[in-house]
């Protein structure tokens, strides 16, 4: 992998590796292998995705060797299953941000941690008691489906359209642990419309995909925001499920609040592009070829 992506050609002798090829090129695979071994010597795994974050980690900062064992700490996030590193340039931008902000705007593809590490930075703060609860939140609009009516009680119908907070939680909390916080009123997992009428205090509070929100929604919702409280907003502006046509037709609120907020004091906005995303190898060059259809 590091060959295929550096252009350089490595030879393993016991213990020892040979780096060949363009200077600039051999610095940056020796950056490589230098983050690789220090998260090893953390205790951390390294497997495949662990080697192509790696590579685009030092793509995107270029061959300044500054890569070390401190800085790459300073990125991470430690959650009660895992202890979850950048896996690229823009994610190390977005957790900084997330750090820094009381309102982060995180915009880009499927695929790129928008919402994952969102959620691993809310279960981290309210683990240091920086926050007493994690809410999170999703508009219920069925992507491009008609779904009909739904069996069961409120909560049958629309668990479906939660279905990817709750499976971030799990990733970085213990399943008994999120059931537990759940039942007291810890955590959260909400359609937007039960947020009308709230204050949101001493809480770290999640919208995704808010592409789907009308403007009037993502206003309701900032208006959440109560004392020491922080806010996420996720999207990706290209992939809009609203109604475009008929008595139903609504306009993504989601680029409405980016532009009347671009100059507001505590508020920061991260752009992902294709390039972060850390799905499947595959996921980045059709999220491009979508881009290249699009854009011209």
């Amino acid at each position: 992998m590091i060959e295929q992506s550096l252009d350089v050609y490595v030879m393993a002798r016991g213990n020892c590796l040979s780096i060949e090829g363009a200077q600039r090129d051999v610095r940056m695979a020796l950056d490589v292998i230098e983050e690789l071994s220090q998260r090893l010597d953390r205790g951390l795994t390294v497997d495949e995705p662990e080697v192509a974050a790696a590579i685009r980690m030092v793509l995107g900062a270029g061959s300044s060797g500054s890569r070390t064992s401190t800085a790459l700490e300073k990125h991470q996030i430690r959650t009660l299953r895992r202890v979850i590193s950048p896996r690229s340039p823009t994610q190390s931008a977005y957790i900084d941000a997330l750090r820094a902000h009381d309102l982060v705007f995180g915009i880009g593809p499927a695929g790129t941690g928008k919402t994952y590490l969102a959620v691993a930075m809310g279960v981290s703060l309210m683990m240091k008691g920086e926050v007493s609860r994690l809410v999170l939140s999703r508009p219920a609009v069925e992507a491009g489906e008609r779904l009909g009516f739904l069996p069961g009680d409120m909560k049958d119908k629309v668990d479906p359209y939660l279905r990817p907070l709750y499976d971030a939680l799990h990733d970085v909390m213990p399943g008994d642990q999120v059931m537990r916080r759940m039942d007291q009123g810890e955590i959260e997992v909400a359609p937007l419309a039960f947020m009308r009428g709230r204050t949101l205090s001493n809480a770290y509070v999640i919208l995704d995909e808010a592409q789907n929100c009308t403007p009037m929604q993502i206003k309701m919702f900032l208006t959440r925001l109560g004392e020491n409280s922080r806010m996420v907003i996720t999207g990706d502006p290209s992939q809009v499920d609203l109604p475009t046509t008929g008595p139903h037709a609504a306009v993504s609120g989601l680029s409405d609040a980016l532009d009347l907020l671009e100059n507001i004091e505590g508020v920061a906005k991260v752009q992902f592009s294709e390039a972060d995303v850390v799905r499947h190898p595959l996921v980045a060059r059709i999220v491009r070829a979508y881009n290249e259809r699009d854009h011209g």
